[in-house]
């Protein structure tokens, strides 16, 4: 058993928090609290999963798997008896999470609002579920506890005295995040609701966290704050610099919301780091970042969990303690690098199942990791709930109406056969997005056939499923299947057309009233029709041009196939449709390096990064355009900054490997390559350089005639 490096360790969660808003604050000054954490310890990016939905991440970050393993596939999930649908629960968790780790290993943990975790596990230590802070009715009315929200349950009635409700703040509380906030006519503008309401859910966690860990003896405390995600969705498109389209008095009025959020956090972080002490080791993070630049997407499509579009693939990592470096940077870490880098500071051994990676560079002293093969095969006491434990179908309904409030969920999901085939359908696509994401298109696939053929209008399946044809060599099927993707956009924007059709004769029709004045917020009749008109007139220009998307899906194919200069064809077409494309870029250095012509490749490599730095695919393009030039160490480089940005990436440390051996480093070359190796094994010419490597510069033998043998064996190329 190896030593436990922490005498206590804390986790804490921002959803969405994203260093590109951070970093000129903590320049400011406005961030004192993390500025004196990150001074102290070790920061970088941490890449996130797809895909980046909040509770799948949530719970990869505390098992330390991937959602095919954990089975937390959705916000929303079937209920018990198929009869209809509810929010995702704790008790859909396949596998162990910290907590239950260390229970069986006698230590006691405190965990605060952790999504999902509802009902409260009877861990030995305190839980408060994510149904805990969601506050229900006016003030003045009933605000009762749900059944399950806090362990154990002696405690229901002190955690359910620390809450905030929303209709108890002032403007005082107020004017920090809206400063005229008292000329909001609050009739027809609910954005200033939304500011309360985020705000006291904060401090109902914030209150809940203090508590446990100043009146209970713990270990390991897990604290989970969600309202930078919900004050980017909600306010996002009013932080500075103003965007097209965002009226100037609204900018004025919010600008400084999202700012302000963070100022919070910070406010309440200096009052968690103060409890935990400086011989706590604490690690801070989001699950991934949040646009806040000209990367904004100016609106939504109407699908399910169109809110994640906002969303950054980095989000943020912080990590300080005894024995833990202090004032550097971190690279390449993942959120699966998590729970294995919280046992390791308890002493305790990694499952060898698990996805992740220790993140030993954040230590002085790196320890040894001891492995197991899996935790889930060690019996005792883990503080999970019995088979079969339910919940409070009263608090179900209300996490799922505040789902619908967020955008993750559509407005009428709960009862009926038919809801429950929708959402399965959408769990199954979410599934295939793993598998995809870690290099199993075969999985995938079945997956992504079953949900277009149920529903071929859904665009989103249909690309998917091209990209699994694609990835798998099927380049016919694929080129079909992009066919269909077109059929089905066609089909379902004539159904758009024909409704809205409808509904402007009914606009456009007599009315029988008397002249009544409209509810304040609503259209009037012909504000109605107005906007009725223009939506036609902007699907009927959408219907008569083919999206560019197409043409980009229609390119990839052909890269795949070989035909670079087709591929050429269709990404210009694409580029020429559409206003912002920055995949294009990449896509076109691709099909350059396809054609061998290294400098234009590079171009547009460089231009891709102009536009989004921290895309690995473009470091990795980059690196190998530079290494056909001979520029080597630029190749390296750029090849250290795709690692840097996401670990998993075995083709960049393939690159990697080739320009440290051609600079005469053989040993940084080698690790390179059996990086490469470990995370897509049979990469032949890794193998083969691994052979030269071993036999002619670093003097073992025995492992140049493995790789040998291995070179051999019918395996794909690198």
């Amino acid at each position: 058993m190896p030593q436990r490096l922490a005498k206590k360790v804390l986790l804490v969660g921002w959803d969405a928090a994203d260093w590109k808003v951070i970093t000129p604050l903590m320049d400011a000054g406005l961030m004192p609290a993390l500025q004196g954490l990150v001074e102290r310890g070790v920061m970088g990016n941490i890449a996130t999963l797809d895909p980046p939905f909040s509770p799948m991440l949530w719970t990869s970050i505390a098992t330390g798997h991937t959602a095919d393993r954990h089975g937390i596939l959705n916000f929303i999930q079937p209920n018990e008896e198929g009869t209809g649908v509810r929010p995702v629960l704790g008790t859909s968790r396949k596998v162990k999470a910290l907590w239950n780790v260390l229970n069986q290993n006698g230590l006691r943990s405190n965990v605060i609002g952790w999504w999902p975790s509802h009902p409260a596990e009877p861990i030995d230590g305190v839980m408060v579920t994510n149904f805990y802070h969601k506050a229900v009715g006016p003030v003045f009315e009933p605000w009762p506890m749900f059944e399950g929200a806090v362990h154990p349950a002696a405690l229901t009635d002190l955690f359910a005295a620390l809450r905030v409700h929303p209709h108890e703040l002032t403007g005082h509380h107020l004017l920090p995040f809206v400063p005229t906030a008292a000329e909001v006519d609050t009739a027809r503008d609910r954005r200033l609701e939304t500011v309360a309401k985020t705000i006291a859910e904060a401090a109902t966690v914030h209150a809940a966290a203090t508590w446990a860990m100043e009146e209970t003896e713990w270990d390991f405390t897990a604290v989970y704050y969600d309202a930078i995600d919900h004050f980017g969705h909600g306010f996002m498109k009013f932080h500075p610099p103003r965007r097209p389209g965002v009226p100037e008095d609204l900018y004025e009025r919010y600008k400084g919301v999202v700012a302000a959020g963070y100022r919070f956090h910070d406010m309440m972080l200096e009052r968690l780091l103060a409890l935990a002490g400086e011989d706590t080791t604490v690690i801070l993070l989001s699950d991934h970042g949040f646009h806040s630049d000209h990367l904004r997407p100016q609106g939504l499509p109407e699908e399910p969990a169109a809110p994640a579009l906002e969303h950054r693939a980095f989000g943020v990592f912080v990590m300080a303690g005894p024995g833990i470096r202090r004032d550097e940077r971190v690279y390449g870490v993942s959120l699966l690098d998590v729970a294995p880098t919280v046992l390791s500071l308890f002493g305790l051994p990694i499952g060898r199942d698990m996805a992740g990676k220790p993140v030993l560079e954040a230590f002085e002293t790196p320890p040894e990791p001891a492995f197991i093969p899996s935790w889930e095969d060690v019996e005792g006491d883990d503080g999970r709930h019995p088979a079969g434990a339910r919940s409070d179908p009263w608090a179900e309904q209300e996490a799922m109406r505040q789902l619908v409030e967020l955008g993750y969920v559509e407005p009428g999901q709960g009862q009926g056969p038919e809801q429950v085939a929708r959402v399965t359908r959408e769990s199954q696509f979410y599934l295939a997005r793993v598998h995809l994401s870690r290099g199993r298109p075969a999985e995938a696939l079945p997956l992504l056939e079953a949900a277009f053929a149920a529903d071929p209008e859904a665009e989103r399946y249909g690309l998917r499923l091209v990209e699994a044809l694609r990835l798998l060599g099927r380049y016919d099927d694929a080129h079909r299947a992009l066919d269909r993707v077109l059929e089905g956009r066609e089909q379902l924007l004539a159904k758009k057309l024909a409704r809205i059709d409808e509904a402007l004769a009914r606009a456009e029709a007599p009315e029988d009233d008397d002249g009544a004045a409209q509810p304040q917020g609503r259209l009037t009749p012909d504000e109605r029709a107005a906007h009725l008109r223009r939506r036609r007139a902007t699907l009927a220009q959408r219907r008569a041009t083919v999206p560019p998307g197409y043409h980009y899906h229609r390119g990839l194919v052909l890269l795949s196939e070989g035909k670079a200069e087709a591929a050429l064809a269709a990404f210009h077409a694409a580029e020429a449709a559409a206003d912002q494309f920055p995949q294009l870029h990449v896509r076109l250095g691709e099909a350059f390096l396809l054609l061998k012509r290294w400098a234009e490749a590079e171009a547009a490599f460089r231009q891709a990064l102009a536009v989004d730095p921290d895309v690995p695919a473009v470091h990795r393009g980059l690196a190998l355009a530079c290494l056909r030039q001979d520029r080597l160490e630029d190749a390296a480089m750029a090849a250290l900054q795709a690692v840097g940005l996401r670990h998993f990436f075995p083709a960049a440390h393939f690159h990697l490997g080739e320009a440290l051996m051609r600079l005469g480093e053989p040993a940084r070359a080698a690790e390179a390559f059996e990086v490469a190796l470990a995370q897509q094994p049979g990469l032949r010419m890794a193998h083969v350089y691994l052979s030269e490597l071993y036999r002619n510069y670093l003097d073992e033998p025995k492992k140049a005639a493995e790789h040998l043998r291995l070179a051999t064996e019918d395996a794909p190329p690198a």
